[in-house]
């Protein structure tokens, strides 16, 4: 009986993992934000077909990489403190809090809480949601300054406006030479 208890609990954990492996939802988010790139790249494109687009993702602060690192070592130890039945809470004389108790009574229910509460919390550590526009290597629009993306209404008139002040100072500068 133990065999076979541990054996379905092996097999859930491991079902899990294969399940959130499969799980796309911070894929979803990064394809969404991706498919907006997408869809302003076709239609500055179509507006300026002489003008050349690179997206990157940008990284977060140090500090949000290495607690969502450490998060994700940390979930897999309580895991596996789960799936074992180890207390660790007797290692450092220390009674377990009534929620231990309860992992240990619903254990592929413990092991799916640990596991998507710390992908949630890595997932919001690792997004940073930056989308920046430059010209020519000048900054033309900051969504963490402002909090926003742009309207296509509103990127089509900054970068007119910019083409159109560029212009106005190549022409500047020849005439002075």
């Amino acid at each position: 009986m133990l065999r076979l208890r541990s054996f379905f609990l092996v097999f859930g954990v491991l079902s899990l993992c294969c399940t959130a492996a499969g799980d796309t939802s911070g894929v979803k988010k990064m394809k969404m934000q991706f498919r907006v790139f997408e869809e302003y790249t076709q239609a500055l494109y179509q507006r300026y077909p002489d003008i050349r687009i690179e997206g990157e993702n940008y990284l977060p602060i140090p500090l949000y990489r290495h607690v969502a690192s450490f998060l994700s070592v940390f979930k897999l130890l309580v895991i596996g403190l789960i799936i074992v039945g180890r207390d660790p809470f007797a290692f450092f004389g220390m009674q377990a809090p009534g929620i231990w108790e309860w992992g240990q009574g619903n254990k592929i229910y413990a092991c799916m809480m640990v596991f998507f509460f710390s992908n949630m919390i890595e997932n919001q550590l690792m997004s940073t949601g930056a989308f920046e526009i430059t010209l020519n290597d000048v900054p033309v629009w900051s969504k963490l300054e402002s909090g926003h993306l742009p309207s296509m209404q509103q990127l089509v008139q900054i970068l007119d406006n910019e083409m159109k002040m560029n212009v106005h100072m190549d022409t500047r500068t020849h005439h002075h030479s």
